[in-house]
């Protein structure tokens, strides 16, 4: 039975994988030696590197992405390697992002890629027979593994299962067996306060022979002699354990020496365990963040230190192949990883978990203690934000924003960033790529309430969006909130004329004279943006950052903005993806201009690199729609003389099961298929050659729950005169 705490307990578990990692990505190897590690910083006690936000890490894509196989394929029954296989092929771009792609034979992930690409299944992909002992021993056996023990809560039996099938993808022998040790020690920590124990559960999940138990075994007895020296078990490690005994780039068994030290030596407490992890050097990161999820179920979000949780901020990029999907709310990513451990144990999930979340919308629910869903201040001057159990619109949280003496025309903004550019980052760690969370058409509301300690005139707030290319904030009219009371906040986003959304919120505004500064609270509760979208995607307003044209993930090809429209240029397949990666039905414009080889298509409802319909030019003389599963099929052909160098406006849409391409307007095709019901939209090529596409114009709508365009437009005008 799954224990009442068992939500809370995941959003603590991964907000402490993300600590970790974010606290040992800067003192990462090779540079960074265990020796300049304390030379440099001492006694680690904080981050030791601020960002202005982190950017993508493969001990955070991992996790993420490869438990998409619960969604994707192992929904109603048991988990098998190739399942994990799957989510590897299908959300991971070629060479970039997701992991480190050091070359065949190098990098164990690159290696087991390239196999499952090349047809050798898993786990044949990632085993010793396959790649060799020292390729399959390497440390992603343990780094990429954590959500699934938090699918287990007190099974650790079963979680060390479904880790060991999960890294068999990749890795064999030691490495399973740390796969089976972390997620065995991670469904352990929801029952027992006890990090000896916890480590002992892992331990009985691996064969007591092993390498890694020794390593395990040697830590232990170590601190048993000598409890308060973690650098001198260190030492130890490092004479008898270190680099120099075990051969690859970065071993698996230094490594599991080093987290079990972190945490025999870090005695319970979650901040001291990811400090010792990321001071003793070897893969920082890594283990901070594999021993900051055991710690983090184990403590709970009480044990987690608010300076090291504030920067977080519950906010997380990655870089797979979904832009949407890169953006990453932990709260909403809990609940995702919650709903799917009730739905491997078959158990049904608690109504109000299934009600709080929806895919394809933000929805803020400020339930989860300390949570914040990444929501921001623009000037900390006039404005501090922090979670709260003082009030709540609904349920028992919401966000607390103290209003510190704001006179008439002082400004703050409270907002939510759904896109990221270049230049809001500090580096380029695994080259994250995003497409918006937020859309024109959309209806953002939210629920406010005043509570004014001072000033002569109440203040109001602004709903407002703003564009990317121009960087304007588009107010939807001045709220004065009433004191003592909630005012629901609401309003459809209007069209953005091709530009993308990078902040949606509102500003908030004094209205008192100076000699009456506004002084007091304003509370937010029940924030979420969703329904159908209509909007442009202008080339022109579109910037080349992260490898990649804004707002499209791409994989293979070399694209550019040429004139306004967007260039493919290829020697074989290449595709670009953007979108909400949950949106139902949908249709999809463009203008296609083929300059070159046979195939020219457009996406609709792509799930990935592996999923989804393309349509367009097949060949020469040809049409055609196309299914993408894990290779591409033709569903239907037509003849059609298009010419090289003449441009055609391609539209695709999908409805239910039918899916139609339109050229210049008239349909040319129509076939059903009910195999993907949602996805991304996109463009790109099976062949070599070169293609311009014009501006996207994309719609999306719930068929259940279908508005007209004048139904859309009058609740826009209704909602700019406040109806």
């Amino acid at each position: 039975m799954i224990l009442e705490s068992y939500l809370e307990k995941v959003y603590s578990g991964i907000t402490g994988m993300n600590i970790g990692i974010r606290l040992g990505a800067p003192v990462e190897p090779t540079i960074w030696t265990y020796e300049r590690i304390r030379d440099t910083y001492g006694d680690i006690t904080d981050y030791v590197k601020e960002y202005k936000n982190f950017a993508a890490d493969d001990d955070a894509n991992g996790p993420v992405y490869f438990l998409r196989a619960l969604r994707d394929d192992a929904r109603d029954r048991e988990l098998v390697p190739q399942d994990v296989a799957n989510a590897w092929l299908n959300y991971a771009r070629e060479g970039v992002g997701m992991f480190w792609w050091g070359g065949y034979g190098v990098s164990t992930e690159h290696t087991a890629y390239l196999n499952l690409k090349n047809g050798i299944p898993a786990p044949r992909s990632g085993s010793a027979l396959q790649n060799g002992s020292v390729l399959a021993e390497q440390i992603g056996g343990q780094i990429f593994i954590d959500t699934w023990g938090l699918c287990w809560p007190g099974n650790p039996g079963k979680a060390a299962e479904y880790g060991s099938i999960a890294a068999s993808v990749s890795h064999d022998g030691e490495g399973l067996n740390g796969a089976r040790f972390f997620c065995a020690c991670i469904a352990e920590a929801f029952v027992s306060r006890d990090i000896e124990h916890i480590i002992e559960t892992g331990l009985g999940q691996i064969p007591a022979d092993s390498t890694y138990a020794s390593v395990a075994r040697a830590v232990i007895q170590f601190y048993k002699r000598h409890p308060d020296d973690f650098r001198a078990c260190h030492e130890m490690l490092m004479r008898d354990w270190g680099y120099d005994k075990y051969k690859g780039v970065c071993h698996i068994i230094p490594n599991a020496g080093v987290c079990i030290l972190a945490m025999m030596y870090g005695r319970g407490s979650f901040a001291r365990t990811v400090e010792i992890a990321a001071m003793c050097g070897w893969d920082t990161d890594c283990n901070a963040g594999n021993v900051g999820t055991v710690l983090g179920v184990m403590c709970g979000t009480d044990g987690l230190p608010a300076h090291y949780r504030e920067p977080v901020n519950d906010g997380l990029v990655l870089s797979g192949i979904s832009g949407y999907l890169n953006i990453l709310d932990i709260p909403s990513f809990a609940k995702e990883v919650a709903l799917l451990g009730y739905q491997v144990n078959r158990e049904t999930p608690p109504e109000e978990l299934k009600q709080s979340i929806c895919d394809g919308e933000l929805r803020f629910d400020f339930e989860l203690p300390g949570s914040t869903h990444n929501m921001r201040l623009s000037d900390p001057f006039y404005c501090r934000a922090f979670h709260s159990r003082e009030r709540a619109y609904k349920g028992t949280g919401s966000l607390k924003v103290v209003v510190d003496r704001m006179s008439r025309g002082d400004q703050c903004k409270l907002y939510y960033k759904p896109f990221y550019r270049r230049d809001e980052f500090s580096d380029e760690r695994y080259s994250p790529v995003f497409s918006p969370t937020v859309y024109s058409g959309q209806r953002v509301s939210m629920q406010i309430y005043l509570e004014q300690w001072n000033g002569w005139e109440r203040p109001g707030v602004a709903p407002y969006i703003r564009t990317m290319s121009d960087k304007k904030e588009h107010l939807q009219g001045y709220i004065q909130l009433k004191d003592g009371g909630w005012t629901e906040v609401s309003f459809i986003i209007p069209d953005t004329e091709g530009d993308l959304i990078d902040e949606v919120g509102v500003v908030i505004e004094g209205y008192s004279p100076s000699k009456s500064k506004t002084l007091g609270a304003i509370y937010l509760d029940e924030f979420s943006v969703g329904g159908d979208s209509c909007y442009t995607i202008s080339m022109g307003k579109q910037r080349k950052e992260f490898g990649t044209v804004t707002p499209f993930s791409v994989d293979h090809g070399a694209w550019e903005t040429d004139e306004g429209r967007l260039s493919l240029m290829r020697c074989g397949e290449a595709f670009a993806y953007a979108g909400n990666y949950y949106a139902k039905d949908c249709r999809v414009r463009t203008e296609v201009t083929p300059v070159c080889g046979s195939s020219h298509l457009i996406l609709i409802r792509a799930q990935g690199a592996m999923r989804g319909y393309a349509a367009g030019f097949s060949e020469e003389g040809k049409a055609a729609v196309y299914k993408n599963d894990f290779g591409f099929v033709r569903l239907a052909e037509t003849d059609f003389q298009w010419e090289f160098g003449h441009t055609y406006e391609l539209q695709a849409e999908a409805e239910g099961g039918q899916i139609r391409l339109l050229i210049d307007g008239t349909e040319a095709l129509k076939v059903r298929d009910d195999s993907y019901a949602y996805g991304m939209y996109g463009c790109g090529s099976l062949t070599m050659g070169r293609t311009l596409f014009g501006d996207f114009s994309v719609e999306t709508w719930d068929s259940k729950n279908k508005k007209e365009p004048q139904d859309m437009l009058k609740e826009e005008t209704d909602a700019a005169m406040g109806k």
